[in-house]
């Protein structure tokens, strides 16, 4: 009677069950419907009005017109300049954005921490005055142009001046990619391998490439995106020839100057679909590189 009184459980009867609260995490943002909203509002203002805007525009011309808006002997020499140049400068980027993330992540040496902040210097710095630096470098007056261009070095007001410019923007982007990737790699699995007898290309080929190639063709196609639409730096030491050192996007503004915004957008939409199906097949190979490697390992 008294464990009765005293509220104590008697033999043989099980306590009863207390409900358990379920906790909901808290969210920091607002609820699903109100931030899809916001999202969805964003990118109509900033992404999806203006395109759309812009194809709208170029729907004004006849297909005969837009047909001869965008292959002109004038704006295809601007196009073979514009994607050879930017796919060029990308390469360039893709092997010795490597090499200095590489010597970033896994070397001490003094200045280093100057170097590292001197990678983002093309992120921070106008692209017009990244342009007129270039300029004043490689002219035929400049600090290295008149060392080259006597021995028939010419870099400025050049194709290869443009690929200059578009290495030096684009840098960063392969650089910043890479580096916390390779920050984050296993080194006991070189270890592993050393121990095996693998020697040092068998080690970057089977074990460090695979981990970081897909971080190396984002950062590619970073790099030949930025290089694609680039143009402050780019104007200034081109020289602007047409046929010769014009760029699509200069192409673009000289239309616009001339109140041709019909044509001015074609040649837009021409660019925007290449770019896009260019990333789209990085993306694929990206995929395709994430399978493989999963699958593998």
């Amino acid at each position: 009677m008294s464990a009765l009184i005293s509220g104590a459980p008697s033999a043989g009867v099980a306590p009863p069950l207390r409900a358990s609260a379920k906790r909901t995490p808290q969210r920091v943002l607002p609820g699903f419907r109100l931030t899809l909203g916001y999202t969805v509002l964003y990118l109509s203002l900033i992404v999806l009005i203006p395109i759309t805007a812009l194809f709208f525009k170029t729907f004004t011309l006849t297909w005969e017109q837009f047909v001869f808006a965008v292959t002109s002997p004038r704006v295809m020499a601007s196009y073979r300049l514009t994607f050879g140049a930017s796919l060029i400068a990308a390469l360039v980027n893709l092997v010795f954005g490597l090499l200095l993330a590489w010597v970033l992540v896994r070397y001490r040496f003094p200045g280093k921490k100057i170097v590292d902040a001197l990678v983002d210097l093309p992120f921070a710095l106008p692209t017009a005055v990244a342009g007129i630096s270039l300029t004043a470098l490689l002219a035929g007056n400049g600090w290295l142009g008149q060392y080259l261009e006597p021995l028939g070095i010419k870099l400025a007001f050049t194709p290869a001046g443009v690929v200059i410019a578009l290495i030096f923007v684009g840098m960063p982007f392969v650089v910043r990619t890479v580096q916390p990737v390779l920050e984050d790699a296993e080194k006991e699995l070189e270890e592993a391998a050393t121990a095996l007898g693998a020697n040092r290309l068998q080690i970057f080929t089977k074990v460090i490439f695979p981990h970081i190639a897909p971080a190396l063709l984002t950062g590619f196609a970073m790099a030949f995106a930025r290089a694609i639409g680039e143009y402050g730096s780019v104007i200034f030491i081109a020289g602007n020839m047409p046929m010769v050192s014009e760029i699509t996007p200069l192409i673009i503004i000289g239309k616009l100057e001339q109140y041709d915004y019909a044509g001015a957008t074609a040649v837009a939409v021409v660019m925007l679909v290449l770019s896009f199906i260019l990333l789209l097949v990085i993306n694929a190979l990206q995929a395709w590189q994430r399978k493989n490697t999963g699958a593998s390992s």
